[in-house]
């Protein structure tokens, strides 16, 4: 995922995805890697972001390996600070990477 999250309607936008992973999660045997290039979450993005890593945690607690990369553009702190903040609260590899490296 990529870009800037701030949509009129997230529920519409994130319950497709979660409904995606979710999916995957409980019937594929791989691995799953989240990408993200997120420059801008508004708050309802936000919450639903941590919906996404709490399902991301529930199956890394089963056995199932799972890897966020939190890609971040050093002109923007914010995104950094973003990423951070998610980290502190999960167990799954939870990757901080610049873009600019």
């Amino acid at each position: 995922m990529s870009g800037e999250s701030y949509p009129e309607n997230s529920f519409e936008l994130y319950d497709q995805l979660i409904q995606w992973i979710e999916s995957y999660l409980s019937s594929s045997e791989q691995s799953l890697t989240l990408e993200l290039h997120l420059n801008y979450l508004n708050t309802s993005s936000i919450r639903f972001m941590i919906d996404i890593f709490d399902l991301l945690q529930t199956s890394f607690e089963d056995g199932k390996e799972v890897l966020v990369q939190w890609m971040f553009d050093d002109r923007n702190p914010r995104s950094a600070e973003l990423g951070s903040e998610f980290k502190e609260d999960y167990t799954f590899p939870f990757l901080i990477l610049s873009i600019n490296a």
